[in-house]
């Protein structure tokens, strides 16, 4: 074993993995190409731009601006593991889908992951409180009424 490299074990939508890794390899790098989970994109890789939002525990980070050891026992959840196991949307995506939240989609994943753990602590936002928690989203293509509109309704949905 190479001194650079660590053995890691973490959770990921639900599963466990276990690889090694080298100490440089960022979380978005391990997502993508040593575990295949392609939905988590890198933007601009300085963290300023959330394509890259994951839920580390619960709490959304950008896994760009981390390495993958630091995930260690950690749980993870990215885009792929928003949907049902039967292949049904969450209510977030669906919701998207329906006020057309989105067009090109680059940034979909990391607003679909930060929108989710917003709604987790706040099922009735104001459309203010939903624009704040977007904030850290960067979106070149829907000027974000749509993507408001879809968390809004998402959070009617997931009331009940």
């Amino acid at each position: 074993m190479d001194t650079d490299d660590h053995e890691m074990t973490v959770t990921v939508n639900g599963v466990n993995f276990q690889r090694r890794v080298e100490s440089r390899t960022l979380l978005s790098d391990f997502l993508r190409h040593d575990l295949g989970l392609a939905g988590t994109h890198v933007g601009c890789e300085h963290g300023v731009c959330g394509a890259c939002t994951i839920l580390l525990d619960g709490e959304p980070v950008r896994s760009c601006l981390m390495f993958a050891v630091q995930a260690e026992s950690r749980e993870i959840s990215t885009v792929e593991g928003l949907a049902g196991i039967d292949g049904e949307y969450h209510p977030l995506q669906q919701a998207m889908h329906d006020h057309h939240g989105l067009q090109c989609g680059y940034c979909t994943p990391g607003i679909l992951m930060t929108m989710t753990a917003f709604l987790e602590e706040n099922l009735s936002p104001s459309e203010e409180q939903v624009r704040e928690a977007l904030s850290g989203n960067l979106c070149r293509c829907t000027g974000y009424q749509n993507i408001v509109d879809a968390v809004i309704s998402a959070a009617k949905r997931m009331r009940g």
